[in-house]
């Protein structure tokens, strides 16, 4: 890995949990981590309560966009987080894989939203303190 990792996050449609990790990790990385998300079948815009679940833990996802998964973004990556894109995604020799099984917030309440929320917050802490073990 080089000084500052980096770290590509990937779900289907990336409009909702590719795009909560991606800001937390932006967030809770203060910069030490490049950020990279897409997705196999990108929506049009982000999910809006994804965008306000995220908002409650005042972290702007907003003016986010959903963008589609390159193969430049997997190449240029250290570690790819898959969350239900299955065999799509492509695999290369000597990058970090993980699929996190996350519930798809699409088309869900708040409640569940933030459930999916907090999940992704623990797993992004978690992956954090294993990417810069000295002092996350």
């Amino acid at each position: 890995m080089t000084d500052r990792p980096t770290v590509l996050f990937v779900c289907v449609h990336n409009a909702g949990r590719s795009q909560m990790a991606a800001g937390y990790m932006r967030e809770l990385s203060n910069g030490r981590v490049e950020v990279l998300s897409a997705g196999s079948e990108p929506k049009e815009q982000l999910n809006p309560v994804a965008v306000e679940a995220m908002a409650e833990e005042g972290i702007d996802i907003a003016n986010n966009s959903p963008k589609i998964l390159t193969t430049e973004a997997v190449l240029d990556s250290d570690v790819v987080i898959t969350m239900g894109c299955g065999d799509t995604c492509p695999i290369f020799p000597g990058k970090r894989y993980e699929d996190w099984d996350l519930t798809d917030p699409a088309g869900k309440d708040i409640a569940i939203v933030r459930q999916v929320r907090d999940d992704i917050k623990q797993r992004v802490q978690q992956l954090l303190s294993e990417l810069l073990p000295s002092g996350v």
